[in-house]
């Protein structure tokens, strides 16, 4: 595995600048009514976090050459599924976590109900944003497939389902199948629909290049959450940003509980290798995708 290119530093600033930037303008001003949610929703989406699914669109896009002005949408849309999920992940009938980001949680700043709203309001706020911002030479079908690809991913097939079947293995044993396929529906969807929200945002994408990204973002998406799980076990609760250990806490499975450490480690290097093998037939505009999947699973090294 090789270590982090010093293009991927100016890489990752360029796009969290972006997304940070474009979200502040997305977001209704906390001064305008309902003030106390808006402030709620602008403190779960700005000011902190790896940025990882905007920078996926980012990169996805660029490796197709897109334009600038429809990825901003697509990775503000998706930053707010994201930040929506992590809000109500948080609440105490959920994870009950207290820390996210290095900061309070939501609902230990606004309360638990404001939370929910806060978390309801940036979910819908994320398709709001693929229908009516400003995408340059985006056409209505593709925004309409686009809306599709991100509910699809953050709905009972996807992200929302993963959480239930989490839920559901709380406390018992899964095997290696029946974890990664919560995994795939949970952390991994939402990654996946990164990947090819940056690319539907090119005039250029064909048929060759969908089939690539799309399998990147399939095994990188499985391959975050991997190394997720080996952090949890292995970094403290300042070196993560929030409390560390929380899995094992809540007996929940993960990939060191059923592979051990060295089983999980391996098999996040054999999930990044696929995902750089996807990229084989694309330029070295897809390097920031590559550096992208270094970074995952290097994250903690």
């Amino acid at each position: 595995m090789t270590s982090n290119p010093p293009d991927l530093e100016s890489f990752t600033t360029h796009c969290r600048e972006r997304v940070e930037t474009a979200l502040d303008r997305f977001l209704p001003p906390e001064n305008t009514l309902p003030g106390r949610l808006h402030q709620a929703m602008r403190y779960a989406a700005l000011g902190g976090g790896k940025r990882i699914r905007p920078m996926l669109v980012y990169a996805a896009g660029q490796a197709l050459g897109a334009p600038h002005l429809a990825l901003d949408a697509a990775a503000c849309a998706v930053e707010c599924i994201h930040a929506y999920s992590l809000v109500h992940d948080d609440l105490p009938s959920m994870d009950d976590d207290d820390l996210r980001r290095g900061k309070p949680t939501c609902h230990k700043v606004y309360g638990e109900a404001e939370a929910i709203l806060a978390g309801d309001a940036l979910h819908t706020l994320g398709f709001y944003i693929l229908a009516h911002a400003d995408m340059g030479t985006v056409d209505s079908q593709r925004r309409l497939h686009m809306i599709e690809l991100l509910a699809q991913a953050s709905g009972s097939r996807g992200m929302a389902g993963g959480q239930s079947i989490d839920l559901a293995a709380t406390g018992r044993q899964l095997d290696i199948a029946e974890l990664e396929d919560m995994h795939v529906h949970k952390t991994g969807a939402l990654i996946r629909a990164s990947v090819l929200l940056g690319a539907m945002c090119s005039d250029q994408l064909s048929d060759g290049p969908r089939y690539a990204l799309d399998h990147y973002g399939k095994y990188i998406g499985l391959a975050f959450q991997v190394q997720d799980d080996i952090l949890d076990v292995t970094r403290s609760t300042t070196q993560l940003g929030k409390q560390a250990g929380a899995d094992r806490a809540l007996n929940k499975p993960t990939y060191p509980s059923l592979l051990g450490l060295g089983g999980a480690q391996e098999r996040a290097s054999e999930l990044h290798g696929a995902a750089i093998e996807s990229l084989i037939s694309l330029d070295e505009r897809a390097d920031p995708l590559r550096w992208i999947a270094d970074y995952i699973i290097g994250r903690g090294a």
